[in-house]
């Protein structure tokens, strides 16, 4: 990202709703809560709003173990091609190198995630745009050179 992202960083350890670094990412809210340099420890935290019918394309970490816990609405996780229902006040865990993404064709899911060690907050950053500003218009293998540097790739 060109920083041009709107960023609301706390004053204290409390972190409220808005507060954090607010990215879009297709369509939807991310609110980036830690990340920074290793400021809050090895890991990274924040939400993520995924659109109705939108989804997470399948795709997998090289370094980094992931949490999920379903804040809102329902769908189906899919795990190294297994699928799983979602709904409201479920968590999922994913060990590094297992493939993975989210269907939500009918509900719009807002999902907070926590990364271990941190990564995924700087494929946010550099892959998602500022909110009031178009989307950018990538290829496939422009969002995999992305996602490579910050140990991730798609399917």
């Amino acid at each position: 990202m060109d920083g041009s992202a709107e960023s609301r960083t706390p004053a204290g350890p409390y972190v409220g709703p808005r507060d954090g670094q607010h990215v879009l990412m297709r369509g939807g809210d991310v609110f980036i809560k830690t990340g920074l340099a290793g400021a809050f420890g090895n890991f990274s935290m924040g939400t993520q709003q995924v659109l109705t019918g939108v989804g997470i394309p399948i795709h997998r970490h090289f370094e980094m173990s992931e949490t999920f816990y379903v804040l809102e609405g329902s769908g189906t996780f899919i795990l190294d091609d297994v699928r799983y229902p979602i709904e409201k006040g479920g968590s999922i865990f994913i060990p590094k190198l297992h493939w993975h993404g989210f269907e939500n064709p009918d509900r719009e899911l807002l999902l907070l995630w926590i990364m271990s060690p941190p990564g995924v907050d700087g494929f946010f950053r550099e892959g998602g745009y500022a909110p009031g500003t178009p989307a950018p218009v990538r290829t496939k293998e422009q969002v995999n050179q992305i996602s490579r540097k910050h140990d991730t790739e798609f399917r």
